[in-house]
């Protein structure tokens, strides 16, 4: 740690005063051989036969940090005095459902944007089958660069777009941008659900209602359907040295691991059938998270439309010590099932909003 703290003094005082940056400049190119190296499928293989997908969670997230260190990257250190860490994956959208275990896959990625100390960049899974490379995912990360101890915000290059094509990818940016700032002004937590939305609610609220008392107390399922409350499956993860990052905290593609899985598991359980992912989004990483922690993981299935399942999976340390709980991340998967599952109807008003707001997004 004092070796780091050492390398504040290589910290720029401002963003001008750093040279700008390309997009090439940051591009990079990974291999993951399943194919050619067959030893190398224990650690992906799922009990299936498939690629696990908390995997591939974990090596976007290792990747996006490395593009974001070759942004970064100054030739006249010889350490980088940057932390770089993920703020949230803004979206992972899946062109193919199913990745192959015995298939050579292929990452590339570079920076489409940057603020002063935030960078966003955009990464491409392909799969080589029938001898050529097919795409299976587009995935979008937004990092953050830190001061050696992770204590407070430091400058990144600027970035100069060359050309319209990456005209193009800063300006989409740009926009990432301001469509994240009005969604966090608008969260339900914060204001009231919208005419819309508050219509949705309430004709959920009536569905459910007994038409032969009439009273808010007795509610009645309808058929082909399942309380929210009853949609629920939760873990608990210690978190051990082994799964540390280099700022000696826990790494953020193993909470993402682990978070795919239990809301995996939950779209499995409630569809009765192995489901297929469609996109993530909306992974906000709020705190991070200390070694020793225990790490409480709670999925709740927040909506259903025909074969499709949204999870969200809400994750927080729990001290034994003090009895304080702490939300560190918020994950929300969407799943495809092979056939359609029971529509999910909150009981609740804490359900009903959230249920409504993600449908509406």
């Amino acid at each position: 740690m004092a070796e780091r703290v050492a390398l504040s003094s290589m910290l720029a005082k401002s963003q001008s005063d750093l040279p700008g940056k390309r997009m090439k400049d940051s591009y990079v190119e990974v291999y993951l051989p399943l194919g050619s190296e067959p030893q190398l499928r224990e650690k992906y293989l799922t009990f299936h036969n498939t690629v696990r997908f908390g995997r591939i969670l974990e090596d976007l997230d290792s990747l996006a940090v490395l593009i974001s260190y070759s942004h970064t990257y100054n030739p006249a250190l010889k350490r980088s005095p940057l932390s770089i860490v993920t703020a949230l994956v803004d979206r992972i959208d899946m062109r193919q459902h199913i990745i192959y275990p015995d298939c050579d896959i292929k990452f590339t990625g570079h920076v489409t944007w940057v603020g002063k100390t935030s960078i966003e960049a955009k990464m491409h899974m392909s799969q080589y089958q029938d001898g050529a490379y097919t795409p299976i995912l587009d995935a979008t990360f937004v990092m953050v660069a830190r001061d050696p101890e992770n204590k407070r915000a430091a400058f990144v290059n600027p970035l100069k777009p060359d050309g319209v094509e990456e005209e193009n990818l800063f300006q989409e940016g740009e926009a990432n941008k301001s469509r994240r700032v009005e969604l966090s002004t608008v969260s339900l937590l914060k204001v009231a659900p919208t005419d819309e939305e508050r219509k949705i609610v309430h004709s959920l609220f009536l569905n459910t209602l007994d038409t032969k008392t009439v009273s808010f107390r007795s509610r009645v399922l309808p058929s082909s359907s399942v309380w929210m409350e009853d949609a629920k499956l939760k873990g608990l993860e210690i978190c051990h040295p082994q799964e540390r990052n280099i700022f000696n905290r826990i790494f953020g593609g193993f909470l993402m691991r682990k978070a795919y899985e239990l809301g995996w598991a939950n779209a499995c359980s409630y569809g009765g059938c192995r489901p297929n992912l469609v996109a993530v989004d909306d992974i906000l990483f709020q705190k991070p998270v200390e070694i020793g922690s225990l790490l409480l993981l709670s999925s709740q299935v927040c909506y259903t439309t025909g074969k499709h399942i949204q999870v969200r999976v809400h994750s927080e340390v729990f001290d034994p010590l003090t009895q304080q709980h702490n939300t560190t991340n918020i994950f929300h998967y969407t799943f495809v099932s092979d056939r359609d599952v029971p529509n999910i109807i909150p009981k609740t008003y804490g359900g009903e909003p959230a249920c409504t707001h993600k449908a509406l997004s």
